[in-house]
């Protein structure tokens, strides 16, 4: 563990606060502390009852210019009046500073909830909304954000979780060949594949429900991918209920932007690859105090022997979507 992660976990309100209470601001020492995994997010009040978000990144993540991509993106839409929580400029003219060593940026606090379900005008509402994102983030693209592509996503992960010695023995030549399989059929449909800047990690969870309507938070995993990859995670399953959902962001998403509905082969690749990396993202985590207990069963052999059956499942899956193309 570096000093600077050290000092990341052991980041304290006081080190927070001192970040904020810079050019003017102060603040009433009310403080909570949001759920982020990835990194450390404070709601703070300042005087005169004003409320801002402190986002701490995680040292070694990203790179400043890799943050600055997600900032440039933000500012994007914020110019187009889509409704997202933007940057604000900190001292020296920038939207992003350093307190401890540690990267920290700040936006504004929208208020409301996330929703729990969505009805169909609601569900119309967010496709249109991820359509405006989409059209903004074809403008240009983001040049050092990770690209979506199964051979970082899966054969990248796999060699993660291999030289890093979390794969037990007893699943380890399984599930590599099951990463491996899924690459073989994966990694031809992204040849010629169109890719831009989307939001990456497109669920409920990131979607607020405001009185000024839908508003997509948090940016932090903001790719180079096929849009269909925004689309996917909020269809819910793969029934009739789910394509119905599905059908109807298409809807709202068509209103502004024209959807290739040949990508939709990619949804269960997509999904396969959405599976090995929260895997190794949490193999990657480990050493954060706040990840064994959230996974508590996460490296025992029952859990990679689920694991492992649940990525086969998907593999046979994958394999009969591809399968259907060639008929």
């Amino acid at each position: 563990m570096t000093d600077l992660t050290a000092s990341y976990y052991a980041l304290t309100p006081d080190r927070v606060l001192d970040a904020v209470e810079v050019d003017g601001r102060r603040c009433t020492g009310r403080f909570i502390v949001l759920n982020s995994y990835e990194n450390r997010v404070y709601q703070l009040e300042l005087e005169g009852g004003r409320f801002v978000v402190g986002k701490f990144y995680r040292p070694g993540r990203w790179s400043e210019d890799t943050i600055l991509d997600e900032h440039d993106y933000l500012l994007d839409l914020e110019e187009a009046e889509i409704p997202v929580a933007a940057p604000l400029e900190l001292p020296g003219g920038g939207t992003l500073s350093r307190v401890h060593g540690i990267f920290y940026s700040l936006v504004p606090r929208f208020g409301g909830r996330a929703p729990d379900e969505m009805d169909d005008e609601q569900l119309r509402q967010t496709g249109r909304l991820i359509a405006r994102i989409h059209r903004v983030g074809a403008t240009h693209p983001a040049e050092h954000r990770v690209v979506l592509h199964p051979d970082g996503w899966l054969l990248g992960n796999l060699e993660t979780l291999l030289s890093g010695g979390h794969l037990p023995e007893a699943v380890r030549d399984r599930y590599a060949a099951t990463v491996r399989a899924l690459h073989a059929l994966c990694a031809p449909l992204w040849r010629g594949l169109e890719l831009q800047r989307i939001h990456g990690d497109c669920h409920l969870g990131n979607l607020l429900r405001t009185p000024q309507g839908m508003v997509f938070l948090d940016f932090d995993d903001m790719v180079m991918g096929p849009p269909v990859q925004d689309l996917w995670l909020l269809q819910g399953s793969t029934d009739a209920w789910g394509q119905r959902r599905l059908e109807l962001l298409l809807e709202g998403y068509e209103t502004f932007v024209r959807f290739d509905r040949s990508t939709l082969r990619l949804v269960e690749p997509l999904r396969a690859m959405r599976m090995v990396h929260f895997t190794t993202w949490i193999a990657r985590r480990w050493e954060d105090p706040a990840f064994p207990p959230a996974f508590p069963h996460f490296g025992t052999s029952t859990w990679w022997e689920q694991t492992t059956r649940d990525l086969q499942e998907q593999l046979a899956v994958v394999s009969e979507a591809v399968s259907g193309l060639d008929h």
